[in-house]
């Protein structure tokens, strides 16, 4: 019952990799003047996707913690970005509902959000780390 959040979670990481490779075309086309093709909707749709499963697998992950070892918070460094993460998430997700909703030109809000999404994919991705280091010392072991 432990190992759907690392997979439900590695699965959002890996759409999350993707997401930030569509974001990328558009950082060429706003900042760098480069040509390139922006696929807004799809960037859109699995960006919002990706930020959902994050945050249903971060619940799903405490939830776990929970009804396995009855306590909250135990797993150290892990639970500890998760809960860093959240705020970056949120930001990520409603700075892209906005720029989505009211489509208009514009600098500095883009690039807040793709700093913004970078640092929650950074966070994400060490999270592989510390989530390995978790289920090799509470799941493996216990």
């Amino acid at each position: 019952m432990l190992l759907p959040h690392p997979i439900i979670q590695l699965s959002a990481i890996v759409l999350s990799c993707y997401v930030f490779y569509l974001g990328c075309q558009r950082f060429r086309i706003l900042y760098l003047k480069q040509q390139a093709h922006f696929q807004w909707k799809r960037y859109v749709n699995l960006g919002t996707l990706a930020f959902c499963i994050l945050l249903i697998g971060m619940a799903g992950g405490v939830t776990m913690v929970r009804i396995y070892w009855h306590r909250f918070f135990m797993t150290g460094i892990h639970s500890k970005v998760a809960l860093v993460m959240i705020p970056f998430i949120l930001l990520g997700f409603f700075s892209g509902f906005y720029m989505n909703t009211c489509k208009k030109k514009r600098t500095i809000l883009p690039m807040i959000h793709g700093i913004n999404n970078f640092c929650t994919l950074i966070l994400a991705l060490s999270q592989i780390m510390t989530g390995l280091m978790v289920y090799y010392n509470f799941v493996l072991t216990y």
